[in-house]
């Protein structure tokens, strides 16, 4: 297989698992390591590798269940409050093995645009989910419940200019992976030719 037939089935076969279907087997620390590795190696404005990760595993992953969930109760009228979303937030990463909390650390330089940190942000997560496909781990890039929410920013201490991009629930699957469900790229691009 040639690099790029081996790059197009990475791509083509990677698919999101809810954390429901993960079965609670763990990943090695190391191959965590591995998909940070990847990630870093992102495409950046001005080499400023704005891309920032917290890895949670453990005892410390059902810690933020309960604080994620917490912050939901917290920012939440009472006449909006729902249960089942408190609970789903609260055991959202008992079956997962590690959690990676993504966030865009500004860089000092103010003629890159903030979008370009934030893209360069997404891209080095799409390179943790090419390389999770690799390695055969399940993921799903979340930015449900209050990851987005100005109140986990304050949480996890970010300045005001970070800004949070999701959170990544890794595990393992025995779900046999879904066929996928894309049109065709040529109905999404506009050649110009001279």
């Amino acid at each position: 297989m040639t690099n790029i037939e081996t790059l197009a089935k990475i791509v083509a076969d990677r698919r999101t698992t809810k954390t429901a279907a993960m079965n609670g087997q763990l990943i090695p620390d190391d191959q965590i390591v591995q998909l940070l590795e990847l990630a870093n190696w992102a495409p950046n404005h001005g080499n400023t590798e704005p891309w920032r990760f917290i890895v949670y595993s453990g005892n410390a992953l059902k810690e933020f269940g309960l604080q994620h969930a917490e912050l939901y109760k917290q920012n939440t009228p009472p006449e909006k409050f729902v249960s089942a979303k408190y609970e789903k937030q609260l055991h959202n990463g008992d079956t997962a093995s590690h959690l990676i909390l993504v966030y865009m650390q500004r860089g000092g330089n103010p003629n890159i645009p903030v979008l370009e940190e934030i893209c360069a942000t997404a891209a080095a997560v799409q390179n943790i989910l090419l390389g999770a496909e690799a390695l055969g781990i399940a993921t799903i890039w979340s930015t449900g419940g209050n990851i987005l929410h100005p109140a986990m920013k304050h949480h996890l201490g970010l300045p005001e200019e970070d800004i949070v991009i999701g959170a990544l629930y890794l595990g393992y699957t025995d779900e046999p992976a879904r066929p996928g469900r894309r049109s065709p790229a040529a109905n999404k691009a506009k050649w110009i030719k001279a």
